[in-house]
């Protein structure tokens, strides 16, 4: 068992460095995209105001909509560096990812148990979901956008994991053997990786949207999709992962009344996800009301995606509390 942890961590360790190649070559791209650029402009469609089932004389004007053109001064040896450091970094995050599953599934083996009791299983289990999922993004659906963040996300994730959160291979406490442990554990997992996807959309559309504003989009942000197209991004993984956020609150409520006699009990690790619920609730319903979509609405997603991994890394080494254990 000691050899598989040995193997297990040489995993974790290695691919934590190629990640960190994988961010410099994703650096490199946007980069190498500094003459890329594109004109912004606003466009207003004139409709008639009916008075009484007759077209009026006065006009009224919808809201603006954004039209985009490229500017001309990319030189074509710029988009092929852009291409190719792309592609170099997209190969090696699947390097990377491929050496994380090797490590998770050797945990597990040397646990003998699936790896998801504490701090350091959670967070690369949880980073394995979402690389995944963006590279299914990039090579499927070319959301090439996602690399650097991604990237970034994993290096900082796995070298915390490796370098702070990390503890020994050892049973689980009395407490997690159940099934609603599982279920707890596998949905907050899921949940979790959408919320950073959404909260990394968020991020960008808010940089996005400030240089739309100023009429012209440089660099590497012309890449991204359009403001509108970040905005729907956010909404849509938010909107998956609520639910299932939600779940992860009811199955730990049912666990808490297994493992310590009470469904609720104002741990601070509850009463923090009861606050990142409620601010997800709260984006939810803003991004549906007319007078909080756009930047509002993304400030809410960018303050929900932060209060997510603030109660699973700060609530957990900073709060004394009955989920200390997962430290």
């Amino acid at each position: 068992m000691d050899a598989l942890a040995q193997y297990s961590m040489l995993a974790m360790v290695t691919a934590a460095v190629v990640y960190l190649f994988a961010l410099f070559a994703h650096a490199a791209e946007w980069a190498a995209a500094r003459n890329a650029g594109e004109v912004v402009t606003k466009s207003r469609t004139r409709v008639p105001v009916l008075v009484g089932g007759l077209p009026a004389a006065d006009t009224i004007e919808p809201p603006e909509s954004d039209t985009t053109a490229e500017l001309p001064d990319e030189p074509e040896s710029d988009k092929v560096r852009t291409n190719l450091f792309w592609r170099i970094g997209v190969a090696l995050t699947m390097v990377a990812l491929l050496s994380q599953i090797v490590a998770v599934v050797l945990r597990g083996l040397a646990a003998e148990r699936l790896p998801w009791g504490n701090m350091y299983e959670f967070t690369s289990s949880s980073l394995v979901v979402v690389v995944a999922v963006y590279l299914v993004l990039a090579i499927k659906f070319e959301q090439r956008w996602l690399g650097l963040p991604v990237a970034m996300l994993s290096t900082i994730g796995l070298g915390l994991a490796v370098t702070v959160f990390y503890v020994d291979v050892a049973p689980l406490v009395p407490s997690l053997h159940s099934a609603w442990f599982l279920f707890h554990i596998l949905a907050a997992v899921v949940a979790g990786a959408a919320f950073t996807l959404g909260g990394i959309s968020a991020i960008l559309y808010l940089l996005r949207r400030r240089a739309e504003e100023s009429g012209v989009v440089r660099g590497y942000l012309s890449k991204v999709p359009s403001s509108d197209k970040l905005d729907r991004f956010t909404y849509v993984t938010s909107a998956f992962a609520f639910p299932l956020f939600t779940f992860v609150i009811a199955a730990g409520s049912i666990w808490a009344q297994y493992a310590w006699g009470r469904y609720w009990g104002w741990d601070p690790k509850e009463t923090w996800s009861l606050v990142t619920w409620a601010i997800y609730a709260a984006y939810l319903h803003a991004r549906s009301t007319a007078g909080w979509k756009g930047k509002p609405a993304a400030i809410i997603a960018v303050i929900g995606a932060v209060s997510f991994w603030w109660n699973f890394v700060g609530i957990n080494l900073l709060v004394a509390g009955l989920h200390s254990y997962a430290k």
